[in-house]
Formats: C-alpha cells, sequence, structure tokens
C-alpha cells in the first residue's frame, strides 16, 4: 500500500464522538450617553452603572485555583463605541512588568490585559485588542484557535494608571473599527490577564489547560450590544508623501512628493468595501533579513497596512502553513525584489450570516521590471453546523504582466472543543488546482489534517501533495511536485512536588516529517526529537535536540558563494541546544545551537540575542545575530547576520525607533529609522529616513561605500462618518 492510500485509510479509521457543550459566562453591557475620558481612572459615574466582571479565574498553571491578582473588569456601549475598563490588583505593585510602550510589540514578559471579541459568533475569527501597564497596545486578527496575527493596526485607545494596589486601564474601541451585524444584541468575549513574573495566565472563560489563548470556542457571552451603530460606515483617509532621494553610485538626487486615498464604506452590515488610489507605503517597516541555507524559497510576511486589513478571511485549509499559501499578498506590488507602484486597489470583505468572504482588485502600473495588470484574489466561506465549514478560493493574474494564471480551491474543516469531553480536535481537507501559461504536467494538489491540539497530548497527521506543474503565481509553493507526510506527537506533563517546584511543563516530541516525488524518489526526511525540553516556573527555557535527516539533490547545490554540494543523497545527524531566560526581566538573554554533521561536512549555527528594557518601558534594546560556520570538502564558508533595533517611546503615541541590518552575504548595511506621532486614533504622522552602505570584500565597516539615502516624511488623516 503507497503512502497516499495509507494516509487515507488512517484518515478513514478516525472515530470522532463529542460531548456536551459547557455553560457560558455571561455580562450585559451598560448603555450611557455620557463622555468617557480616557485617562485610567474609571472615574466617570457612568462606570458605577457598567455591566461587571466580578473576577478572571486562574487558567495556568492550576486551573480554578484561587490567586492575590484580582481583576474587575467593567463594560459600558455608546451609539459609536465599546469602552472596556479594567482594574487589575498586584500584591507586589513594584514587581509588574514593563518593558515597552511601543505599538504593536508582541509585548513577551510584561503583564497585560487582552479583550478577545468575536462580533459574528462563528467561533473561529475576532479581534483582539491588548494593553500593559505602560500604555502600550497591541491589536491583532484572530483566524483559528492557533492563529493570530499581529500585523493588523485598528483605530482604538487605550489609558493606563498605575495604583497602589495594581494598575487601571480604559480602553475605547469605535464601532468603525469592528465588522458587525448592527442591531444584534449578542457578541462573544473573553477577558484575559497575564502576571509575567508569576507566568499567571487569568481569563474570563475557557479556564482549561487545553484551551488555547485564541480560541473563540471558548468565550462568554457579551449582551445587550444592539445598540451599537457604525453610522454611514464610511471612513475617509487622505495621505501626502514628501520624499527626497539620494544615488550615490549615479550620484543624482530627486525630490517628490504624491499623494492618495483611502475610503472605506459599509456596503451592508456586514460587508465593507475598501477603496485605495495610487497607494503608498513609505511608512511600512522593513523586512527583517533571514540567512537561506536551503534550496527553496523563504516566506516573508505580509506588512502592508491595505492588505491587511480582513486578510484573516483568506486564510485556507488545514496544516499548510508555508508549504503552501494560495494566497500570498506579497506578490502584488513586489516583483523580483522591486516595488511595483499601484495605481488603485478594491477590497470588499466581511461576514453575513453564516457566510464569510473577501475579495480583492488591484491594478498595477507600468514599471522598470514589469508591466501593469490586474490582479485578483477571492475567498467564500459557509458555515455548514457549528463545527464544520466549507469554502473556496480564487486568484487571477500574474505579477509579471505578461502571463496568464488562475488558482481554484475548495476546503473543508470540522472543528470541535468536546471530542471525548472536553478536548481539541479537527480534521479537513483541501484540494486545489492551477490554469493558464503553465508547463506540462499535474497542476493540482490536495491534503488534509486531522489534529489533536490539547495540553497533556499534542498529535496531529499531516498530508499534502503538489503537482508538478502547480503554479499558483498569486501564491507560495516552495516544492511543487512532491509528496509530504508530517506526523507529530508530544507528550507535555505538568511535574508535581519537589520537581513541579522548578519545572512548570517538561515536552517529550518527537516530530517526523517526509517528502518525496511524485515518481516515489525520497527527497527529504528529517525525525526531530526533544529528549529534554522543559520550561521553569520562572520562565526560563532550556530544550535539547536530536535530529537525524536526509537530503537528495537532483543536481549540484550551491550553499555560499563558491561552494556547491554535489547531487546524490546525504544522510547527517543534527543536534541543538537552546538556552532562554526569562522574558519577564528587564535584560534577557537566549540562544540556540545547531551542530553536527551537514550533508558531506559539518555545520554550526549560532543564534543569540539580548534584550535590554528601561526606564519604564520608555527604552528598548535588542541585538540578535547569527553566525553559520560550514566545513565541507567543496569549500569551507560563514555566513553572519547582525540585527540592533533601538526604540524610544516619549510616550505610547510617540515612538522613534531605529532598526539596523548587515549579512556578510549581500554585504549590505541597511538602516531603517522611524519616527511616528499618532495625534489620535487614525491621525498619524510618518518621518522614515533609509540610508544603506556597502562593505567593500576584506574592509572593514568604517570603509564601507554609501548606496542610498531616503527620507520621507508622510501624513494620513481619517475622518469617519
Amino acid at each position: 500500500m503507497n503512502l497516499k492510500k495509507r494516509c487515507f485509510v488512517l484518515l478513514m479509521l478516525i472515530f470522532v464522538w463529542v460531548g456536551p457543550v459547557a455553560a457560558e459566562n455571561r455580562i450585559a453591557a451598560a448603555h450611557t450617553d455620557s463622555t468617557i475620558h480616557l485617562d485610567g481612572k474609571l472615574d466617570e459615574p457612568a462606570w458605577q452603572h457598567a455591566g461587571i466582571i466580578a473576577d478572571l479565574t486562574q487558567q495556568s498553571p492550576h486551573p480554578g485555583e484561587p490567586t492575590p491578582f484580582h481583576t474587575k473588569v467593567f463594560v459600558l456601549t455608546t451609539n459609536h463605541a465599546l469602552f472596556i475598563g479594567i482594574q487589575c490588583t498586584d500584591p507586589d505593585p513594584t514587581k509588574m512588568s514593563a518593558h515597552t510602550m511601543q505599538r504593536d510589540s508582541e509585548m513577551d514578559g510584561d503583564d497585560k490585559v487582552a479583550i478577545l471579541l468575536d462580533t459574528f459568533g462563528d467561533n473561529r475569527t475576532g479581534f483582539i485588542f491588548q494593553v500593559n501597564p505602560a500604555g502600550a497596545r497591541t491589536d491583532g486578527l484572530i483566524s483559528g484557535a492557533e492563529s493570530m496575527s499581529l500585523d493588523w493596526d485598528g483605530i482604538w485607545n487605550a489609558r493606563t494608571r498605575r495604583t497602589k494596589t495594581g494598575w487601571t486601564v480604559e480602553i475605547e474601541i469605535p464601532a468603525h473599527t469592528l465588522r458587525f451585524t448592527p442591531g444584534q444584541d449578542i457578541w462573544k468575549m473573553d477577558v484575559q490577564r497575564w502576571v509575567a513574573r508569576k507566568q499567571l495566565s487569568l481569563r474570563w472563560a475557557g479556564t482549561t489547560l487545553d484551551c488555547h489563548r485564541f480560541d473563540m470556542r471558548h468565550t462568554g457571552i457579551l449582551s445587550n450590544m444592539k445598540d451599537m451603530n457604525q453610522g454611514h460606515g464610511l471612513s475617509v483617509s487622505p495621505y501626502a508623501v514628501i520624499q527626497t532621494d539620494r544615488n550615490f553610485q549615479d550620484n543624482r538626487d530627486s525630490l517628490s512628493g504624491t499623494a492618495g486615498l483611502d475610503i472605506r464604506y459599509s456596503i451592508t452590515p456586514g460587508i465593507s468595501g475598501m477603496l485605495t488610489l495610487n497607494t503608498d507605503f513609505a511608512e511600512t517597516e522593513v523586512d527583517t533579513r533571514q540567512v537561506n541555507l536551503t534550496r527553496f524559497s523563504l516566506f516573508f510576511p505580509e506588512k502592508r497596512s491595505f492588505f491587511l486589513e480582513g486578510s484573516n478571511l483568506f486564510d485556507f485549509g488545514t496544516g499548510l502553513h508555508r508549504d503552501f499559501v494560495p494566497f500570498y499578498s506579497r506578490r502584488i506590488g513586489l516583483y523580483d525584489g522591486k516595488p511595483v507602484p499601484i495605481d488603485y486597489g478594491v477590497k470588499v470583505m466581511g461576514q453575513q450570516g453564516p457566510w464569510s468572504m473577501a475579495m480583492l482588485d488591484v491594478q498595477t502600473r507600468d514599471s522598470d521590471s514589469t508591466p501593469g495588470t490586474n490582479l485578483f484574489a477571492g475567498r467564500v466561506v459557509y458555515d455548514l453546523t457549528s463545527h464544520l465549514r466549507a469554502g473556496a478560493i480564487m486568484t487571477s493574474g500574474n505579477p509579471d504582466g505578461v502571463s496568464d494564471n488562475t488558482m481554484t480551491g475548495v476546503d473543508a474543516v470540522w472543528t470541535t472543543s468536546t471530542f471525548h469531553g472536553d478536548k481539541n480536535f479537527s480534521a479537513g481537507g483541501w484540494f486545489a488546482g492551477t490554469s493558464g501559461d503553465l508547463e506540462a504536467g499535474r497542476k493540482s494538489g490536495w491534503g488534509f489534517k486531522v489534529d489533536y491540539p490539547n495540553d497533556l497530548w499534542d498529535m496531529s497527521i499531516t498530508y499534502k501533495e503538489f503537482g508538478k506543474a502547480m503554479d499558483p503565481s498569486l501564491g507560495f509553493l516552495p516544492r511543487p511536485g512532491t509528496r509530504q507526510l508530517s506526523l507529530g506527537m508530544a507528550y507535555q506533563p505538568r511535574p508535581k512536588g519537589k520537581l513541579g517546584k522548578w519545572i512548570r511543563q517538561m515536552y517529550f516530541e518527537s516530530f517526523a516529517w517526509y517528502v518525496e516525488s511524485l515518481e516515489g524518489v525520497t527527497e527529504s526526511w528529517r525525525l526531530f526529537t526533544a529528549p529534554f525540553n522543559v520550561n521553569t516556573q520562572s520562565g526560563a527555557h532550556f530544550e535539547f535536540n536530536i535530529a537525524p535527516q536526509y537530503e537528495f539533490l537532483y543536481e549540484p547545490f550551491e550553499i555560499s558563494e563558491g561552494v556547491f554540494i554535489p547531487a546524490g543523497g546525504y544522510h547527517f545527524l543534527r543536534y541543538r541546544v537552546e538556552l532562554e531566560s526569562s522574558d519577564s526581566n528587564p535584560f534577557v538573554i537566549g540562544t540556540s545551537t545547531w551542530f553536527g554533521e551537514f550533508y558531506t561536512g559539518h555545520l554550526t549555527q549560532m543564534e543569540a540575542y539580548v534584550r535590554w528594557s528601561g526606564n519604564g518601558g520608555h527604552l528598548h534594546m535588542e541585538l540578535e545575530t547569527e553566525h553559520d560556520f560550514g566545513h565541507l570538502p567543496q569549500g569551507n564558508f560563514v555566513e553572519r547576520l547582525w540585527q540592533f533595533k533601538a526604540i524610544y517611546a516619549f510616550t505610547p503615541d510617540l515612538i522613534l525607533s531605529s532598526y539596523t541590518q548587515y549579512d556578510n552575504d549581500s554585504r549590505d548595511i541597511g538602516l531603517n529609522n522611524r519616527l511616528r506621532w499618532t495625534i489620535a486614533p487614525g491621525r498619524d504622522i510618518y518621518l522614515v529616513w533609509n540610508y544603506g552602505w556597502e562593505r567593500p570584500v576584506d574592509r572593514p565597516m568604517t570603509h564601507s561605500i554609501p548606496l542610498a539615502n531616503q527620507i520621507a516624511l508622510k501624513f494620513r488623516w481619517t475622518w469617519r462618518r
């Protein structure tokens, strides 16, 4: 029986039993016509009549046990906004952790509170709004129990205040920022709190260890929301950019100015339309560089705001990750690493009843690298039941502006959080195909995943198959013409007694990955094991891994400049040691070192980081490095990557950041400085300075040659009705 048949039989043999659904927490928001002044004090009279959550419950490490970290939540609504006030009691407020004021930081190691909202009640998608004691704000889009992106930027506000007993926060989320059905009385919500120094998680709902943080199936009921009104649902955001460029190679200077417009309108109560004209991304943070020692393309996340809005609605299939992304928005506006101007883009997205949809149409302009072309992506999903959803996706157009390309796909996923009573379980499959100006051969692919992601046992099986001629031009598919099987199992106990005083959780993991060609030739396999992997009670992490691996090369592979690995099959054994200190401390260090055999020789890969924050979160600095030392009969090589971030926040609304990167492959030093001043939510001024140098071969940094100097000033102002 071949690999495909074995996986199919295994999928068909899985038996599922669904238990009763647990009772839900409920809170009714109080409506007020009074003005709430955001200052973190909760002293307006309206708060005295708000809907109240009396306390949150410990979720981890000991579900349900009492703690001295009491949390009281107040909920108010006006016609145009949701207000949430939170009082966080701390028995020793001097030990609270707040390491950043930066907008959209991950807040690793910080005390924080988070609001999760599922405004359509689909138990799958939602919004997250997060605040730490220093007033830093982070928001994101949730697209599954284990899937959340922090790249989305919503328009909302929050203010915090430290007190003698802890800290308080006031949050304002305008109705315009959310997507919901007006007149609908019930939303789903969760409130979460994290106490960093204790590694303590508190929640209103979903308080078992098996409940993932972003699982919208485990939320409470927020009622009395029928008076929330999006008004006309119209947002207008004009922008203007003034930019100066100097190219040192050509010794040319230029000064340019441009303007554009973003418009958003609620077509129906749950469906919004967006229009962008003469789109510009001058304020977007530069990509984080990566070292590539494989023969496949690297994946870079999307960071541009227009494409991030509603991006979770394009998520397709299950178990795909970065092996296949049917719609990869970075294909639009970029070609061969060079920017392509966008004349306009139209996006329609939202949810209506059991339907959710997202459609995007973009017209690019002629550039030096490609003629202008039209590009389209669309996704529709229907919730057949509370557990089962099915959908379809389509992309059309080729970024090269010359070739034709269309990709279509269908998928279905069944999920439950009550498998055998209270466990998580999901199973799903997908099929996709491409057409157009493609090579001869099979142009389709399919796959499935069965997943049991729980706290004590985490197990999964994933199968994917891609035709050799499958080529989604608006997608990401690094390995066409392959079958890929992944098997994973982790036993994750939480020790008790003396051992439990030091260790929070242990992870005994084994993950197998196998790739073969459609002709049955084994191309890659890897067995990753973790005989020792622990998280301590303080938040430190220690891990040791063993990973035997196999790679087959059809042709010589240039691993580094001038170093070619001959064609053939290679077995090698790799090891890793990883050490990380607790990120709740102001000074954090970590290192990960892979070593051992590598193709015909040996490779040592050392990654390390150092982070420091001070002055109450105003100042944050971070240094990350990677050094790869290869010793092969075909030649030795060294790959180095240095990245340094320095951030100073005058306030959470006025932030200066500097990001410097260098790698010895390109020998390019890149400096990205940004000053962001948020005058009011949705009204920003950006000052961006990019500078680049090239270091000549075998010369020190002090002899670097300037390449380019760019300064851009951007204004964006949003009006809403």
